[in-house]
């Protein structure tokens, strides 16, 4: 009896987890169905699960859009992400080790005034940004897309919560070889702390990556156009383009499957030792 009651309680586990995959994987599924299809076969009312003929031409014509520099707003989606993240990384680390390890009487003020600015929403700081972004002359270059959003408080948080958790004897035993405050972060720290440095990494990579509103304020040219605004532009008030639109999409996710897939292991070691939810 006992042994029935546990089959039925895994199988309808399983149940329930391939009923759940089957629902998460709807949009990506209509993402692939729709960008395959003409306008006719997306708009059309009798639904097919999928068009009698694919339009794998319209992956080419994604790219041969003279009106929408999709290529090139990969290109600068790729270099923005990759930069922000690096010097995110480099600097919330850089904090959180020095607010978690340097002595100073000051540094839990420092830190709950870091902490201070989660509390202050990003409208109140987008216009003084634009501002002073525009006043250096940075519209629509690569350095006004990054450089403003290269510090992260929830990335600072992260880093000095995890290192003050570290392992003190590392540390001393570095010091101990006369290793400074400064070496003993690139040689012993970082190495060690690799799963916290992907996890936080990844979270940085997709909010740079999935970022809307400051590239489109500040990449007014088209040179200077990322993939969300790119995305944008693809359903106006003079043309819909939907077959292109959900193409686009779909090519603008594959990045960030495959910085999942090359980083999962260390994210998931990251998050349970950092405690990120």
């Amino acid at each position: 009896m006992d042994d029935a009651l546990v089959r039925a309680g895994r199988a309808l586990r399983l149940v329930v987890l391939i009923t759940l995959a089957l629902l998460f994987l709807i949009p990506f599924y209509l993402l692939v169905r729709n960008g395959l299809s003409s306008e006719r076969d997306i708009t059309s009312p009798q639904w097919t699960f999928f068009p009698a003929e694919l339009r794998w031409g319209n992956v080419r014509e994604l790219f041969d859009d003279p009106s929408v520099p999709f290529a090139r707003s990969l290109l600068n989606s790729a270099l923005i992400a990759v930069a922000t993240t690096l010097g995110t990384l480099l600097i919330a680390s850089l904090a959180g080790y020095g607010l978690a390890r340097i002595p100073y009487r000051h540094a839990n003020k420092v830190f709950y005034g870091v902490l201070g600015t989660l509390l202050v929403p990003a409208a109140v700081t987008f216009v003084p940004s634009f501002v002073l972004v525009s006043s250096l002359g940075w519209i629509s270059t690569l350095r006004g897309l990054i450089i403003p959003t290269l510090f992260s408080a929830f990335a600072c948080f992260v880093f000095r919560q995890y290192f003050l958790g570290f392992p003190r004897e590392l540390e001393d035993a570095a010091q101990v070889d006369g290793l400074g405050y400064w070496r003993t972060y690139w040689l012993v720290v970082v190495p060690n702390a690799r799963p916290v440095f992907a996890a936080v990494g990844t979270i940085v990579f997709l909010g740079a990556w999935n970022s809307f509103l400051w590239p489109l304020v500040i990449g007014q040219d088209q040179s200077a156009w990322t993939v969300q605004v790119a995305l944008s532009s693809f359903t106006t008030s003079q043309v819909i383009r939907l077959h292109e639109l959900f193409v686009a999409a779909v090519v603008s996710i594959l990045p960030l499957l495959l910085v999942f897939l090359c980083f999962q292991r260390w994210i998931v070691a990251g998050v349970e030792r950092s405690g990120i939810d």
